[in-house]
C-alpha cells in the first residue's frame, strides 16, 4: 500500500525526469482521475509509438490443452467492501507468458533468475502470416532468418526474435486458435529445429517469441525448438499479440515477466517501443 506522500514524491520525481505518466492505484481508495487516465502520454525522446504485445488475461483466452483455463473471480468490490480485489487462478504457462529454461531443462535457469538486462531487447520480427494463412503447419526456417538479415542486417546481439504468423487474430476463438484436426492434433506455426539451432549456435539472441501457444509447431511430435532454445539458456515468449504493428527491425521490447520463486515461466506484460 502506498501512502499519499509516497505517490506525491513519485509524481515529482517523474516530472523532474521529463516524463508524463499516470500513477497506478496503489491502495484502498487511491485512483488516478479519469482525465489523467485518458490524457495522451508524451513519448520519451527518440520513440514515436508504444505497442502492447500482450493479450488481455481472460478466461476467454485459448490455453494449451495441458492447462486449465484462467479463472478470475471477484473477491471484493467497492460498493460492498470499500475496495476491489479479484482472485486469479492460472497455470504458469497461460496468457501471454515467458518460458524460462527450467520449463524444459532440469537445473535450468528459473524465471526469477533471468537477468533483468536480458528482458529489455532489440525486437526482430519474422513475418510469415501470408504463408501461415495457407499452411498452418509452416515453420520459421533458416532461410527466413537469412532473408531478414539480407534486408535489415545481422540480427542484433541480445535480440528477441519473434514470429508473426498472424495467429493473434484467432485469439477470440479457442477452436480456431488451437486448430485441431479430426484426430485432435493441433496445427499452428512455430520455429523449425534448424532455425532454433541457427539462432542459438550462430547468433547471439536473448530469446524467441511466437504469437501461437508454442515455440514448436502445433503438430510437432517432439518439442525440438523448446529443447534447443531453452536448452541454450535462452527464454521463450508465447501467445504474443500485435506483432503485425511492429516493423521488422528497429523496435525495442520490454518483458515484464513474473518473478515468483522457482518460476518455470509466467504471464508477462510485453511492451514494444518504436
Amino acid at each position: 500500500m502506498c501512502a499519499p506522500f509516497v505517490l506525491e514524491d513519485v509524481r515529482q520525481e517523474l516530472s523532474r525526469r521529463g516524463f508524463i505518466a499516470a500513477v497506478a492505484a496503489c491502495g484502498a481508495g487511491v485512483a488516478a482521475p479519469a482525465a489523467a487516465q485518458q490524457k495522451q502520454v508524451r513519448m520519451p525522446k527518440g520513440f514515436r509509438d508504444v505497442v502492447d504485445l500482450t493479450h488481455p488475461f481472460s478466461a476467454k483466452l485459448p490455453v494449451y490443452p495441458a492447462y486449465k483455463p484462467i479463472q478470475v473471480r471477484e473477491r471484493f468490490n467497492v460498493a460492498r467492501d470499500g475496495f476491489a480485489a479479484n482472485e486469479v487462478t492460472f497455470d504458469e504457462h497461460t496468457g501471454t507468458h515467458v518460458d524460462a529454461p527450467s520449463h524444459f531443462v532440469a537445473g535450468g535457469v528459473s524465471g526469477d533468475r533471468i537477468p533483468a538486462a536480458q528482458l529489455i531487447a532489440p525486437l526482430a520480427v519474422i513475418a510469415i502470416a501470408d504463408r501461415a494463412a495457407k499452411n498452418a503447419d509452416t515453420l520459421v526456417t533458416v532461410d527466413d532468418l537469412l532473408v531478414w538479415e539480407k534486408r535489415h542486417g545481422r540480427l542484433p546481439s541480445g535480440a528477441l526474435v519473434a514470429m508473426d504468423a498472424g495467429w493473434d487474430a484467432r485469439a477470440n476463438s479457442s477452436d480456431r486458435f488451437l486448430n485441431r484436426d479430426a484426430k485432435g492434433v493441433l496445427h499452428s506455426p512455430g520455429f523449425s529445429e534448424q532455425a532454433a539451432h541457427f539462432l542459438v549456435d550462430q547468433r547471439d539472441i536473448a530469446g524467441v517469441g511466437v504469437d501461437t501457444l508454442s515455440l514448436d509447431g502445433g503438430a510437432a511430435q517432439k518439442f525440438v525448438a523448446h529443447l534447443t532454445i531453452l536448452g541454450a539458456g535462452k527464454y521463450g515468449v508465447e501467445l504474443m499479440a500485435n506483432l503485425s504493428r511492429i516493423p521488422p527491425a528497429g523496435a525495442t521490447v520490454f518483458i515484464g515477466a513474473m518473478k515468483h520463486e522457482g518460476a518455470t515461466g509466467g504471464p508477462a506484460r510485453i511492451i514494444a517501443v518504436i
